[in-house]
């Protein structure tokens, strides 16, 4: 399998040569920053009422919706807002607008919704 070649952080001044975005170092920096920005799980809304819901929504769809369009049985381990809600509380809680989805399913849609995780 190829290897990414190396390049220097992106963090400036800072001349680490790694594969990703940022060195290892500045990394844990840049999240920290998102961090603050985004808020915390619990202020977006995903509090013990979500995870409730969430744990009851699994029970009774048990399987990875996309998993099943490839005519896979896959276990579903997160419930997915098909339209991002982006802080809208209708919207959040609308079951509607809930899907089960594997880990894998679900960061990809959100990799192609947000660019990457964490936009």
């Amino acid at each position: 399998m190829p290897v990414k070649p190396k390049r220097p952080c992106n963090r400036t001044g800072c001349n680490t040569l790694t594969t990703e975005r940022f060195c290892r170092e500045h990394q844990q920096i840049y999240r920290a920053e998102q961090d603050k920005h985004r808020g915390s799980s619990t202020q977006r809304g995903y509090d013990a009422r979500w995870r409730k819901a969430r744990r009851y929504y699994l029970k009774r769809h048990p399987l990875c919706v996309h998993c099943l369009q490839e005519n896979v049985y896959a276990p579903a381990d997160v419930v997915d807002h098909i339209t991002p809600h982006r802080g809208e509380h209708e919207l959040f809680w609308d079951e509607d607008n809930w899907q089960s989805l594997c880990t894998y399913h679900h960061n990809v849609k959100t990799a192609k919704e947000d660019g990457g995780f964490g936009n």
